[in-house]
């Protein structure tokens, strides 16, 4: 069992883009990650909302966080890819913003591609929402283990 903290704050640590906005990883578990975007002036738009490019980047971080949490045992013999993404930017965000992150299918299904084909593609889904809970936008991003070497 992957100790949760430990992965939290390293990620924290270990991704300086991530630093640099500030993102704080409020939750992670193996299937369910919960960051958060601060309010600053250096991160907003025309608009004085969050900027698109940061909004993006929370949620991309945020499907990070649970491929590490769920996947990292692995990571000697695999090397997690962000393959691809698609976001939707549904309300004008303003002020902080949580990207709420989950697998899209079971851990177990993308360890038994793994298994039998040597690698795996798969889902991460998120929802940004502001302070009051309404939805800003929703992300896709589709993740690769590919076998390292």
């Amino acid at each position: 069992m992957p100790d949760f903290d430990t992965i939290r704050k390293g990620l924290s640590e270990a991704v300086p883009f991530s630093r640099t906005l500030g993102l704080e990883y409020l939750e992670l578990t193996a299937e369910h990650a919960v960051l958060r975007l601060p309010d600053r002036p250096d991160l907003h738009n025309h608009v004085a909302g969050p900027h698109a490019g940061a909004m993006f980047t929370l949620g991309e971080s945020a499907t990070g966080a649970i491929v590490v949490g769920s996947f990292s045992d692995l990571f000697g013999e695999y090397t997690p890819l962000a393959a691809g993404a698609q976001i939707r930017y549904r309300a004008l965000a303003m002020g902080p913003v949580t990207a709420e992150a989950a697998l899209a299918r079971p851990a177990a299904d993308v360890r038994a591609d793994l298994a039998a084909e040597g690698k795996a593609r798969f889902d991460v889904t998120v929802v940004l929402r502001d302070e009051a809970g309404t939805t800003t936008g929703q992300m896709t991003v589709t993740w690769a283990l590919r076998r390292n070497g």
